[in-house]
């Protein structure tokens, strides 16, 4: 158990005031998407290492919604709202349509065959991962890789 989650499915009370949504504020300048009524999503997918520091920067700031990854861990998969892959330009990730539906609930299947959930919806803090929010936390883990690469 890490961040207050149990990766097998369900939330923990156990959490620290970090790791608890926030009541004050939401991250999101729009309501979030939520799986039950959203149709196709968006995907983002990044390499493992630099997806990984990302899903512990969005938990720490309450921003993270499901997360993917494939059959050999090499990469990550962020859900994101439909229309996200339009506008998508990240160096060194790449952002598609699933065109999947991904019910409410840890059990659900992955809307992209061949993934599981790294963090299934019922313990995401959202129904989706906030673009702009997953943008600077992308470039925040890029940044923490480089400086962390430079010191070996």
């Amino acid at each position: 158990m890490e961040a207050g989650v149990d990766i097998g499915g369900s939330r923990t009370t156990a959490t620290t005031a970090l790791h608890r949504p926030r009541q004050d504020r939401s991250p999101f300048p729009y309501p979030p998407v939520t799986f039950d009524d959203a149709g196709p999503c968006d995907l983002v997918t990044v390499p493992a290492r630099q997806g990984l520091e990302a899903v512990d920067i969005l938990r720490l700031r309450d921003g993270v919604g499901p997360v993917l990854h494939d059959g050999a861990c090499d990469t990550l998969g962020f859900l994101v709202p439909p229309g996200t892959a339009a506008g998508w330009d990240v160096p060194g990730s790449a952002c598609t349509q699933t065109y999947g539906r991904a019910p409410r609930g840890g059990l659900a299947e992955p809307p992209v065959t061949g993934t599981g959930w790294l963090v299934p919806p019922d313990v995401a803090f959202t129904s989706s991962t906030d673009p702009a929010v997953l943008r600077a936390a992308l470039g925040e883990a890029a940044r923490t890789i480089e400086a962390v690469d430079r010191c070996r």
